[in-house]
């Protein structure tokens, strides 16, 4: 009983495939614009969750816990997305927009009167600079339409 050679694990669609979405991955994280975003975006985290004893709104309890969990939570979705699941940085970065959005509207809606105007500025600005890194992820991490590559390279 003869058998026929295998051909290798090299040559599996998936292991294709795999490799392919490996190296967009790596194209994507490694562009300069890519690791600003992601600097920038980690370090705007930071900023959010330590805000409330920087800019002196400590004393209010609600929306110093809500700072310093949504700061956390946007300093770990943002940073290092884009090299370890490109596929999912889309989503990442959705993920980011809406806790900018609740960021700023957050003065206004945790419980207890919080809204003052120390409050309500840094988290207007703070949620502003981190809807605009979280959109610029988005942006980078979008899917490429390959037939508008292929009309653009041959023109």
């Amino acid at each position: 009983m003869a058998t026929q050679p295998r051909p290798g694990m090299e040559t599996h669609p998936d292991i294709i495939a795999m490799r392919s979405r490996h190296e967009m991955a790596e194209r994507v994280a490694t562009t300069p614009r890519a690791q600003a975003v992601e600097t920038l975006a980690l370090l705007t985290g930071l900023y959010l969750a330590a805000s409330p004893w920087i800019a002196g709104f400590n004393e209010f309890s609600t929306l110093t816990v809500n700072n310093l969990i949504v700061g956390i939570a946007y300093a770990l979705i943002m940073s290092g997305g884009f090299g370890r699941a490109y596929e999912r940085s889309h989503s990442m970065a959705w993920a980011a927009c809406a806790l900018s959005v609740w960021t700023i509207v957050a003065p206004w809606v945790v419980a207890g009167d919080v809204s003052t105007t120390r409050t309500i500025t840094n988290n207007i600005i703070v949620g502003a600079i981190a809807l605009m890194l979280a959109l610029a992820a988005a942006a980078a991490a979008r899917p490429v339409d390959k037939s508008a590559t292929d009309r653009s390279s041959r023109a």
